[in-house]
């Protein structure tokens, strides 16, 4: 009898979303360097060779994971942001969203941008540079809408627009951290109203 040849390259029932959620939430779960290669292909169903011929390296790997996180459960951030509500409106709902969505049942606790390459290997340096810079945007994205609130005679023509928004994303990172570690839901939440009695008057 002839050995039947198995095809080579990805299988022939390959879905790459979900491929993709499934190495999303490995990363996100466990960190960048945490993760080996071995145990994405494993998450992702894929064979080492597939894995490296359908998604390169394993850090454009976690790129697209990333990517694919920013488009679905980290999206609340850019949505609530974009609304068209007053300012404090925005982060109250910011606040609040952020609670849920960072003690979510079915997904790892915390943010996959502030808490997935905080500590790294030189070799993983451009993963935390670009994860810092990430997270740098989201203070400029703050800093943006407070400007444009105060424009609207939102809040106080001289409100530090920088030193406030830079508080509150150093809040919502705090926020993380704090589900990574157990802290529940509504405790959560009683930390963002806390935070926006910090409000400008």
């Amino acid at each position: 009898m002839t050995a039947e040849k198995r095809p080579r390259g990805r299988p022939r029932c390959f879905d790459r979303e979900a491929a993709l959620d499934a190495a999303m939430v490995l990363f996100w779960d466990r960190g960048y360097e945490a993760t080996s290669m071995d145990d994405l292909a494993g998450a992702m169903c894929l064979s080492p060779s597939s894995l490296y011929a359908c998604f390169g390296n394993k850090e454009k790997l976690y790129e697209a994971a990333l990517d694919r996180y920013l488009e679905g459960p980290g999206s609340y951030t850019a949505r609530i942001l974009a609304e068209d509500i007053p300012v404090r409106t925005a982060f109250e709902r910011l606040f609040e969203a952020a609670a849920h969505e960072l003690t979510r049942e079915g997904q790892p606790a915390g943010c996959m941008v502030a808490t997935a390459a905080t500590h790294c290997s030189p070799a993983a340096t451009s993963v935390r540079t670009a994860l810092a810079e990430m997270r740098a945007s989201h203070v400029d994205q703050f800093e943006a809408r407070i400007r444009k609130g105060i424009a609207a005679g939102e809040l106080p023509a001289n409100t530090d627009a920088a030193a406030l928004a830079r508080f509150l994303e150093t809040v919502l990172q705090g926020l993380t951290v704090q589900a990574r570690d157990g802290v529940s839901r509504a405790e959560l939440q009683m930390v963002g109203r806390l935070a926006m009695r910090s409000w400008p008057a």
